[in-house]
């Protein structure tokens, strides 16, 4: 894994809320961002802030379906981040 994207990740899971929203995100197959919003008391603004944070991190994939967005966890970069990490 690059620095850059390391530090991205690092960065993205320093705020408490996402990572919540990524652990969230990790239980399940892929999740709307309607039912997010259902267990989360936050803004639908907040919500895509944070989002597309996780996002640009690399840590989710986000899929437009009509009005709805379904994000879903890239694992293979999630276990390369821990992988980087062990090493510290």
């Amino acid at each position: 894994m690059e620095l850059k994207q390391f530090r991205r990740i690092a960065k993205a899971l320093a705020d408490p809320r996402r990572y919540e929203i990524l652990s969230r995100i990790a239980a399940k197959k892929e999740m709307a961002c309607v039912d997010m919003r259902c267990v989360l008391p936050i803004s639908p603004a907040t919500l895509s802030h944070h989002v597309k944070e996780l996002e640009n991190a690399g840590l989710i994939e986000v899929r437009k379906e009509a009005r709805f967005v379904h994000m879903k966890l890239c694992r293979k970069v999630w276990k390369e981040y821990l992988a980087q990490l062990a090493k510290l």
